[in-house]
């Protein structure tokens, strides 16, 4: 049944604007480092969207960026494949290992093709990894419980 909730729908869009505009700003505009990785737009559906979602919790997030972020890189760095062969062991490998650790993110599952993709080193774990996940993460908590009024995290 379709159920439309202006409100949510709302509060999700500025809050993504806001969150990723804080992150754009960082990056392109105080040239303090990277800020911005594509996978957080996708952690900006569950964060504000569905903050209720397993997927959506702190440990999560953080931990799931890290994770996948980390084997994209060694995959990258270590395993002397072709690109076409690495991408799909290493993606394979960051979703089991999230799902057995019990870390999941669906967003950070594409984390091993952008590290393999765009040649990152182990710079890219620091900035924009873990200073961007921990802005979701405090942006998450800040938005979703002081102005949303959402129990986050659950």
């Amino acid at each position: 049944m379709f159920h439309f909730d202006l409100k949510k729908v709302f509060l999700a869009s500025i809050f993504s604007i806001f969150t990723i505009g804080l992150l754009s700003f960082l990056t392109y505009r105080l040239n303090l480092g990277i800020f911005l990785l594509a996978s957080f737009g996708s952690t900006m559906v569950l964060l504000f969207g569905y903050p209720e979602s397993p997927f959506a919790k702190p440990k999560n997030i953080f931990f799931g960026h890290i994770l996948t972020s980390l084997i994209g890189i060694l995959f990258f760095k270590f395993i002397s494949l072709p690109v076409f062969v690495i991408i799909p062991l290493a993606v394979g490998l960051g979703v089991a290992i999230m799902i057995g650790l019990n870390i999941t993110h669906p967003p950070a599952g594409g984390n091993p093709i952008i590290m393999i993709s765009s040649s990152a080193s182990f710079d890219f774990l620091l900035s924009p990894v873990i200073s961007g996940s921990i802005i979701l993460i405090v942006f998450g908590f800040i938005l979703n419980r002081f102005v949303a009024n959402n129990n986050y995290p659950k």
